[in-house]
């Protein structure tokens, strides 16, 4: 018994010691932080989430608009320059810009309209410099070149980190970063544009009235969970029944085999299933999803190929199929249909990047990118 009780008493010391070591060091650290700062910050204003919401929704209405006017210039002015990262962020929106309108040409279709919705979740900084964590849902606008009337519409969800600096009275991005949805294929110039776009003119609205009960809660599903994507009303989340594995490596097949399960009502199997323990191998991975499926004969392929192979087959998908995306042999993506716009060019919905009922190669379209085009049996 005294032995335990020296021994108690041993380590209270050394506890005790050690809790001294470490609010020395913490003390340091924090002089040395506080020291840090620039003293012209001493006494500044905390920004709000209010005021950082209010920041960042103009900025970004102010980028979409002079992308949609085409004017480089005014989207070069809301960056900082001088900076290695501003100027890397500024560079990589030209690039989609030009995606952007390259997409629009061999689509013959034409962007009027980027409507940003930005929601802050966390904030740091003053009335001089920021940090800034939010979600922006974007909703894009389109009409085609024949049917200058007829307004399409899809909406894209972002996951952003940004640093302002004000300069002046105007804020101004020095470091931005997010999972871009058009980032996995910025080159569109080896398409043969011209026959593309001729026959996606060409093409009639398509009517889904008829379809089954199971393909429409498949399409409910997925628009209520696309994440950043969805309508206000859904507070732009995920289902919180299931784990989010974007930190992990990506959720695509996770909430594609949501959509079929939940919405679709496919049971799940020994193969082919999820629960607190986690997920098989065809549950969560782009490929096991795609094997599973078609290898079970729950679906079969409708086309495989690249896109000048595969655009017209693509007219043949419904809400509830599923388009697989294949990049070097490696199937990284896989996106379920939801619909189609008035020219019938399939539409789908997906996470990460969240996307809802976007046209369904926008982000995808080059030739490195081979398609599975999949036909899912209700």
């Amino acid at each position: 018994m005294l032995k335990k009780i020296c021994y108690g008493k041993q380590m209270i010391i050394k506890i005790s010691s050690l809790f001294l070591i470490f609010t020395i060091l913490s003390s340091c650290f924090c002089i040395k932080q506080v020291n840090a700062e620039p003293s012209t910050n001493e006494g500044a204003k905390p920004i709000t989430k209010e005021e950082a919401t209010t920041i960042v929704q103009d900025i970004f209405n102010n980028r979409n608009k002079a992308i949609i006017d085409g004017n480089m210039n005014l989207v070069k002015e809301l960056y900082d320059t001088k900076t290695k990262y501003g100027t890397w962020a500024y560079e990589y929106e030209q690039k989609k810009d030009q995606y952007l309108h390259n997409w629009q040409e061999k689509q013959g279709a034409k962007f009027v309209e980027i409507v940003p919705k930005v929601v802050v979740r966390k904030v740091r900084g003053d009335q001089t410099k920021a940090s800034i964590n939010f979600i922006c849902s974007t909703e894009y606008k389109y009409i085609y070149d024949n049917e200058p009337d007829v307004l399409n519409s899809f909406r894209i969800g972002t996951y952003h980190i940004m640093s302002l600096a004000k300069l002046g009275d105007k804020w101004i991005i020095n470091k931005e970063w997010y999972k871009d949805p058009f980032g996995d294929s910025l080159d569109l110039e080896k398409l043969k544009v011209d026959s593309i776009k001729t026959h996606i003119l060409s093409q009639p609205p398509r009517d889904f009235s008829t379809l089954n009960e199971r393909r429409k809660g498949a399409m409910d599903y997925a628009f209520r969970y696309c994440g950043a994507a969805s309508e206000e009303i859904f507070e732009f989340k995920y289902n919180k029944k299931y784990r989010d594995y974007n930190p992990e490596g990506g959720d695509c097949a996770n909430f594609a085999s949501q959509i079929l399960y939940e919405g679709g009502k496919f049971k799940k199997n020994g193969a082919w299933g999820y629960d607190s323990s986690g997920a098989t191998r065809a549950w969560l991975n782009a490929d096991g999803f795609k094997n599973y499926m078609v290898g079970s004969g729950r679906a079969s392929v409708i086309a495989y190929g690249s896109y000048e192979k595969v655009y017209k087959a693509s007219y043949k998908l419904l809400p509830g199929d599923f388009v697989a995306y294949e990049k070097k042999g490696d199937i990284n993506h896989i996106s379920v249909v939801t619909g189609a716009d008035s020219k019938g060019y399939a539409l789908v919905t997906c996470h990460n990047t969240d996307r809802n009922n976007v046209p369904w190669d926008l982000g995808w379209s080059d030739k490195k990118i081979k398609y599975w085009l999949v036909r899912v049996h209700y």
